[in-house]
């Protein structure tokens, strides 16, 4: 769904940064004598409000409407849904792009937007080290599916990864195009400039490549990708998945460790 800039500022979710305990409180202190906020009643209840909404920094674009309120309760408790009855790991993981063993005993399933700012952290700060960490060593199969929603770039730039995986290039030009954001439909990732970059990765024939991503052929795989995750609860990007537990943003990589931990503890 494409946003303007107001839109997107309105509606980012907020996750990340300072505890509760290092922010400022709207309270005041206590001294003895009685306080404003005991003659009105929905004084605190909003400062609890507004503190939830302010627990850190803004790590994830969010969609407009009513399921922003699973991700504002997410938000309380670190990004991390409540284990439950999750999507099966196969409907999770379709049949998407992955790095790793498939008899992995944990499956990571990152649903992401190629514009959105907040998965271009989560690929630097989160992915990379993960991988080496726990892909490369056998434990967890990391796949990657899209959830296109921040306007037609988003789309074609999804298109176009697609079109770099006919020719074994998915993964390499996953990571140019999340080393070369540069604002939202602006025309970064206009077609022109995603045929430029499928001849800055080593390996793909632009000449293959480029029909491909002027014929769509993969757009509608792309747009199921996103009602999938719809279906699955996603409200915003990043939003990953471990072994069907949601973690909500781009949250600090000891987050997602501690999730991964939990179900390789499971495993054995």
């Amino acid at each position: 769904m494409e946003q303007n800039n107001s839109e997107q500022e309105e509606f980012i979710e907020i996750m990340e940064g300072p505890s509760l305990s290092g922010e400022s409180s709207a309270e005041e202190p206590f001294t003895g004598k009685p306080q404003r906020n005991r003659q009105n009643p929905y004084i605190i209840p909003a400062s609890i409000v507004i503190a939830g909404i302010l627990i850190a920094g803004a790590v994830m674009y969010s969609n407009r409407g009513a399921s922003d309120t699973a991700a504002i309760k997410n938000a309380a408790t670190g990004g991390v849904g409540a284990p439950g009855s999750p999507p099966s790991l196969s409907d999770l993981a379709g049949d998407a792009p992955f790095l790793g063993s498939p008899k992995a005993p944990v499956t990571v399933v990152e649903f992401a937007d190629f514009q959105c700012p907040f998965c271009g952290r989560f690929f630097q700060t989160v992915e990379s080290p993960l991988i080496d960490q726990y892909v490369k060593t056998g434990k967890v199969r990391f796949v990657y599916r899209n959830f296109a929603f921040l306007g037609p770039e988003s789309e074609d730039a999804a298109a176009a990864a697609a079109c770099a995986g006919e020719q074994g290039k998915f993964w390499e030009y996953h990571d140019y195009l999340f080393g070369h954001q540069q604002g939202e439909n602006e025309g970064t990732f206009a077609k022109a400039n995603l045929k430029k970059f499928a001849r800055a990765v080593a390996g793909i024939d632009g000449a293959k490549f480029d029909p491909c991503l002027d014929q769509g052929r993969y757009m509608n795989a792309v747009r199921a990708d996103t009602a999938a995750g719809k279906s699955y609860g996603v409200n915003g990007t990043p939003a990953t998945f471990i072994n069907g537990r949601l973690v909500s943003g781009a949250q600090p990589i000891a987050q997602f460790v501690s999730v991964i931990e939990e179900e390789l503890k499971k495993s054995r």
